[in-house]
């Protein structure tokens, strides 16, 4: 297959802001919203960073802006100075409209929105797929087998249905890959059907590289099955939620398992990308078209929702660590126990923008 000509620079960099943009935007307006629900005001909500572009400010007086720097985002409510509050004057904790002055409940609310909205906004975009394209209909039934392959020597047969693959149920087909690629060299635990009788059998998935559409080269995990025909089955507007749903807690599931393995080894630090790496995606699904940038940009929303909830004090997962030890302490964490943790946390952040920015920069060949 000919590999498709890269998108170009002005594409890349286009399609990166419309969806780097679009996903920021939706996080943070999870952080707003909630925000002002739980009467917190307000003082900026600004796409980007540094020096402002565009703005104005509403009837609230809150600041909606643009800034310089299209590489996040941030709203900044009243008083909200440091990830947990703690530190914050005494005059904006006493102000029940300020972040501090906030109940724990509120501000735990408030950060988590951000995640959330990332959730939602792609489970509604995986359900709008679903009900206007319909769902990939396979039974995960195995029609063929590979010579030499992991099935073959796991001693899967033709006709034996897949249950479950490490504990998670394979309803389609389809589902297969995504439970499967990035699991190479791992042994999983499969349960198969037999001619109606179940059993349980370890599987080691093959690493293969291959090149995708663009030519750049891609490691994935296979197990050497072929399924019957597939079929696009219609779904209602009832069951459209339930497979946005499914499709979104399995990818959330994949991702998970991803970053395990990065944290255990199990899976190289080359892997990880930031933001040029980003707008070459971008770019891509962008030649392919707005449905597959679409998608793209719901499993984009998906990753930065979950990234956000990692425990590091420079991300929401860290201001909620926080939380969570107010809460179990009954009393905010000592300072001097709170400037730590931000301190190694900023430098843990730094450490891996560095290694990122160093992946990304590999990615384009300038090294």
């Amino acid at each position: 297959m000919t590999p498709l000509p890269s998108p170009g620079l002005f594409i890349s960099l286009l399609s990166f802001i419309l969806v780097f943009g679009t996903l920021v935007f939706v996080h943070e307006l999870g952080h707003y919203l909630v925000g002002r629900w739980c009467g917190i005001r307000a003082d900026a909500f600004s796409i980007g960073f540094g020096k402002e572009i565009a703005g104005w400010t509403d009837k609230r007086g809150t600041r909606w802006k643009l800034g310089l720097l299209p590489l996040g985002g941030y709203v900044q409510f009243a008083g909200d100075r440091d990830p947990s509050s703690a530190m914050a004057d005494p005059a904006a904790k006493a102000d029940p409209t300020s972040f501090p002055g906030a109940s724990l409940g509120r501000r735990t609310l408030t950060v988590l929105a951000g995640p959330l909205a990332n959730f939602l906004f792609a489970f509604l975009i995986l359900t709008g797929f679903a009900l206007a394209l319909g769902v990939p209909s396979t039974p995960p039934v195995v029609q063929q087998v590979a010579a030499g392959s992991a099935a073959e020597r796991a001693g899967l047969m033709p006709g034996d249905r897949i249950i479950s693959i490490d504990g998670s149920a394979v309803a389609q087909f389809e589902e297969m890959p995504l439970l499967i690629a990035h699991r190479a060299g791992e042994p999983m635990a499969v349960v198969i059907d037999r001619s109606g009788h179940r059993s349980s059998i370890t599987m080691t998935p093959t690493a293969i590289v291959e090149k995708d559409r663009f030519g750049k080269e891609v490691r994935r995990g296979i197990i050497g099955v072929a399924p019957g025909p597939m079929e696009i089955k219609p779904v209602s507007l009832i069951e459209a939620p339930v497979f946005g749903a499914r499709a979104t807690v399995r990818i959330l599931g994949q991702m998970a398992a991803t970053f395990r393995q990065l944290v255990t080894g199990q899976r190289s630090i080359k892997d990880m990308g930031g933001p040029v790496r980003i707008a070459q995606a971008s770019g891509e699904m962008a030649t392919l078209g707005w449905l597959a940038l679409v998608q793209f940009i719901a499993l984009l929303s998906l990753n930065l929702g979950l990234v956000n909830l990692l425990p590091l004090p420079m991300l929401d997962g860290g201001h909620l660590t926080f939380y969570a030890l107010e809460a179990i302490r009954r009393k905010p964490l000592d300072e001097a126990w709170q400037a730590a943790a931000i301190r190694a946390g900023f430098a843990l952040v730094i450490t891996l923008t560095l290694i990122i920015t160093f992946n990304d920069l590999a990615s384009i060949g300038l090294w």
